[in-house]
């Protein structure tokens, strides 16, 4: 075994870097949707009970944010085996846009669907008509993190393509 350093010895740690930042991200966004969102279906149910289960579906789509993460997570870290394959730094550094990609797409998207849907269950609690807009609103926040999650699996796929074994 050669003693000379080449570099690529410190993949893995950019690889795990990615994992880890999908994971944390996406489910920093997704503590804070519920969180917001949970504020707001808490005031409303005060006044209108009746509809606190039908305003509990901004709580749901925040909570799928940290799904999206945890799958990218868990693509990544089944990536890295640099026992069984040479990880080189594209390696490395792909799994690391993945993650990047991924978590702050769920974290942008975790923001957007907390502060709608704090305003979109107290709205809706005054004037039912609105529900149908909020949900919109809603999934086209969550369509974030999915182009998110998206890119984050071409961008993990791409690793192991940087030079022929």
């Amino acid at each position: 075994m050669s003693s000379k350093f080449s570099g690529d010895e410190t993949a893995p740690f950019f690889g795990f870097l990615g994992a880890a930042a999908a994971l944390v991200f996406s489910c920093m966004g997704a503590a804070y949707g519920t969180a917001k969102s949970g504020v707001g279906v808490a005031s409303m149910g005060v006044m209108r009970p009746e509809l606190v289960m039908k305003s509990i579906v901004p709580v749901v789509m925040a909570g799928v944010l940290g799904i999206y993460g945890l799958i990218i997570a868990v693509i990544i870290s089944t990536g890295i085996n640099p026992k069984a394959k040479s990880y080189y730094l594209f390696d490395g550094y792909a799994h690391l846009s993945s993650g990047l990609a991924c978590g702050l797409a769920g974290l942008s998207a975790g923001m957007a669907i907390g502060i709608v849907g704090d305003a979109g269950v107290r709205a809706n609690a005054q004037q039912p008509k609105l529900f149908v807009g909020m949900i919109l609103i809603l999934i086209f926040a969550e369509a974030l993190a999915l182009y998110g999650l998206i890119v984050g699996i071409i961008l993990s796929s791409r690793a192991g393509q940087s030079r022929a074994d």
